[in-house]
């Protein structure tokens, strides 16, 4: 098969049929030319990979009741139409209705296979996410991506310790997925129906994190004017992640590892232990083992903490994953700026295959986010065309600017207006100029902490 991708080519001409045909095999594609509509239908179906390029006039069946019959079997196929000037109201029609271009003769070879590459593109994504929407469920909804043996040992080993009931140290660099592992091992144990109770510890200062954890009673302390149940308790029945737990303040690690030893928690302003049923779950970025070696983490915490250690991958040691992941994150990032997923240039392409993702599966999915804004290659911004003035250039970066910020901010106006030190009123002129809505950001951003 072609790595281009396929091609269903439909009209009754048999001259326009050879022409177009040489014209998509050149490109790279592979093309199947077929004479009718009844032909194409034989030949596609829901998991048909490619497209569909047809004569809207033909006998029979003509090129819009094939492109609504081929809508009944999958609303995602991408459809291309081909009209004559009288046919361009239909088309332009069937495009309100989900037919991905039309093309009006006469058109140059160089527009059908743009048309036909974009649209590929499209067609891929669509495959990708299918793909991992079945792995998806297959898992449980948990979102172990990947097919490589590292991530599929991985995902059995969690299957495996899940429902163990031990406790489990996790270790991952920055942005590997170190919480998608917690929620797994929650989501798969008997504890699956109560708490998931989720605390950063390199992000709370010493003062706050010890009440967070333990809780406090009324009067424990000034301020304290009622009670409070700690995360501790709070994830009584359930599974307590700590995550980044190297950051845990010494005195801290003390009462935590009598949490550990004796299943049971004092809230400040209280001499009252109260059992607990609970299994723990600690994320770290660094070797805990090194870190205890050198005073920097106490040792008993960590034997206590190591009764099974789980270690993620970093995406550089499984990079055939690569091309699954940022499929999945860039439709999900299209649909939530709603615009059609792009086609993927030179630039994103060798940037996906070179780069080392030293930020890992987070890092991959903050790009995806970009390339889905149209920012394109590695510093968030398209690569200008040669032929563009300097004026367009400059206009094209401060387009990508205003994107890039507004993504960051997802959409908050003020926010985004303070981050670029621009008065309300110019923000607001610029957006209209380069026809920007800022409402197409306010979403949710990719991955939720879990707890």
């Amino acid at each position: 098969m072609s790595a281009a991708g396929q091609v269903v080519f439909v009209d009754d001409e048999a001259e326009i049929r050879h022409a177009n045909v040489q014209s998509l095999e050149l490109a790279g594609f592979e093309v199947a030319a077929l004479d009718s509509a009844r032909a194409a239908l034989a030949a596609v179906d829901r998991d048909f990979a490619g497209v569909v390029v047809t004569d809207i006039r033909m006998p029979e069946t003509d090129g819009l009741a094939l492109f609504r019959q081929l809508r009944a079997l999958d609303p995602d196929l991408p459809v291309i139409l081909i009209t004559g000037h009288g046919d361009i109201a239909m088309a332009v029609a069937a495009m309100r209705d989900g037919a991905y271009d039309f093309l009006a003769k006469p058109y140059p070879a160089d527009r059908l296979v743009d048309s036909v590459r974009r649209a590929l593109e499209k067609r891929r994504l669509v495959i990708e996410n299918r793909r991992l929407r079945a792995a998806l469920e297959g898992a449980d909804g948990v979102a172990f991506l990947g097919d490589t043996p590292e991530i599929e040992r991985l995902r059995r080993t969690v299957r495996d310790v899940a429902d163990a009931d031990v406790d489990v140290l996790v270790l991952g660099e920055t942005g590997s997925g170190k919480e998608v592992v917690a929620e797994a091992l929650h989501r798969w144990s008997r504890r699956r129906t109560k708490p998931l109770v989720a605390l950063n510890c390199g992000a709370l200062p010493e003062s706050v994190i010890e009440s967070e954890l333990f809780g406090h009673e009324a009067g424990a302390f000034t301020g304290a004017q009622k009670r409070r149940i700690g995360r501790i308790e709070h994830a009584d029945g359930g599974t307590l992640f700590l995550d980044e737990v190297e950051s845990m303040p010494p005195a801290l690690q003390v009462k935590l590892l009598r949490v550990l030893e004796e299943r049971a928690v004092a809230p400040l302003g209280t001499n009252e232990r109260r059992p607990l049923d609970l299994r723990v779950v600690a994320a770290t970025k660094i070797d805990l083992k090194q870190a205890s070696q050198v005073g920097r983490f106490r040792a008993d915490l960590y034997y206590r903490l190591n009764v099974v250690t789980l270690r993620v991958p970093p995406l550089r040691e499984r990079r055939a994953d690569i091309p699954l992941l940022f499929a999945h994150f860039l439709g999900r990032a299209a649909e939530r700026f709603r615009r059609d997923p792009p086609a993927l240039g030179d630039a994103v392409r060798r940037r996906l295959l070179d780069h080392d993702w030293p930020g890992n599966v987070r890092e991959l999915a903050h790009f995806a986010d970009r390339v889905a804004l149209g920012l394109g290659d590695a510093e968030g911004l398209e690569e200008p065309e040669v032929s563009a003035s300097l004026p367009e250039r400059v206009e094209r970066y401060e387009a990508a600017l205003l994107r890039e910020a507004l993504a960051a901010h997802r959409g908050d106006v003020r926010a985004t207006t303070e981050a670029l030190g621009l008065p309300r009123k110019t923000f607001y002129d610029k957006l209209a100029r380069h026809g920007i809505d800022p409402s197409a950001y306010r979403a949710e951003p990719i991955g939720k902490r879990v707890g």
